[in-house]
């Protein structure tokens, strides 16, 4: 294989791998996984033979679907010891659900996405069902995504936005001038608001968790129903979300 062909191959793996996780538990058949990578279905089915050799993906022989494998759970035990922060805002998250009554998330970024590692489910009846443990968007796309890239220094949200057109799957509201709007409301209050852009009715606000190289690493998000954020409400609920992920934020760092 020619050198420069390499990166080519992981990239490949690397986005296969990312599609099956975010088709769990259900699994996924060769040909969804390969538009979700953007390979061609020869592609995709070769490269996933190989993975399951490894133990990486398994198939259900009956469904000819694919789900991750046993050798990744035992590779993400291992890694977890270092990049899981779940436990550290375990009681954070129930602090927020229990004080708001909303749904209180945990989202950790990872390159150009957010990933959903932790959940804790809030006292109101009615609730938004978008996100999920294990839920990747990009970033700009909901409250998570939105205020970690709002707090990245602007040559970097400039290349990310330069190289993603994130309008065509997540509609017009994420068009490059939306985002840049939403980018300069959430760097005036420190946290963001995501009205409804995914899904109808279903609003999110989110605050950024720094590391200790002072980077936007993790985001805290609450979501709901529209009517638990009206005008009123959203500047307590903001004020509320950025105590607690300065709190995170200070926890990770070795404060209290």
């Amino acid at each position: 294989m020619e050198s420069d062909a390499k990166p080519q191959v992981i990239r490949r793996v690397g986005a296969l791998l990312r599609a099956v996780s975010a088709a769990e538990p259900a699994g996924a058949s060769t040909s969804d996984l390969a538009r979700a990578a953007e390979l061609a279905r020869p592609t995709a089915h070769r490269l996933l033979a190989s993975l399951a050799e490894e133990g990486l993906v398994d198939r259900d022989n009956k469904t000819g679907r694919w789900s991750l494998g046993p050798e990744l759970y035992l590779l993400g035990a291992q890694a977890a010891t270092r990049y899981d922060i779940s436990d550290a805002a375990r009681d954070i998250l129930r602090e927020l659900a229990r004080d708001t009554g909303e749904s209180a998330f945990l989202s950790a970024r990872r390159g150009d996405e957010t990933v959903c590692i932790a959940s804790e489910e809030g006292s109101f009846p009615l609730r938004s069902h978008v996100l999920h443990v294990g839920l990747r968007l990009p970033l700009g796309v909901a409250s998570a995504g939105l205020v970690i890239l709002s707090h990245l220094p602007d040559r970097e949200i400039d290349d990310y936005l330069n190289r993603r057109e994130l309008a065509e799957r997540w509609g017009d509201e994420h068009s490059t001038a939306g985002i840049r709007d939403r980018i300069d409301a959430t760097r005036l209050t420190g946290y963001c608001l995501n009205p409804g852009l995914l899904v109808e009715g279903s609003w999110g606000m989110g605050a950024a968790v720094f590391d200790s190289a002072d980077q936007p690493a993790w985001a805290l998000s609450l979501t709901g129903v529209e009517s638990r954020f009206p005008p009123e409400r959203r500047g307590e609920l903001g004020e509320l979300l950025l105590r607690q992920a300065h709190r995170l934020t200070q926890r990770l760092r070795g404060g209290r």
